[in-house]
């Protein structure tokens, strides 16, 4: 999942709960390295969500850093959205 802002910022997020107790910041940027983050969201056929207050608290997690236990509650919200929309499109 992506999670970008108006102001060209982009936070890439994965969670495998078979490897970590968390989702986890798997690339992190703004301007041209945001735009990367999304082409290969893009590509990758991975939803892109536009949220610019989660995009600001996921920002300043170190890539590679698990998310902090305060953002759980909306990490889990936009993934819960994200898993939603898969099993629609599975079923279409």
């Amino acid at each position: 999942m992506a999670v970008v802002d108006k102001n060209k910022k982009a936070v890439a997020v994965k969670y495998d709960s078979s490897s970590a107790d968390a989702p986890l910041i798997v690339a992190s940027g703004k301007g041209q390295i945001a735009e990367k983050i999304l082409e290969a969201a893009q590509k990758a056929g991975l939803q892109i969500t536009h949220d610019p207050d989660l995009v600001e608290l996921l920002a300043v997690v170190p890539v590679g850093s698990e998310i902090p236990t305060e953002l759980y509650q909306a990490v889990a919200e936009v993934l819960a959205f994200v898993y939603r929309l898969n099993q629609k499109q599975k079923v279409s």
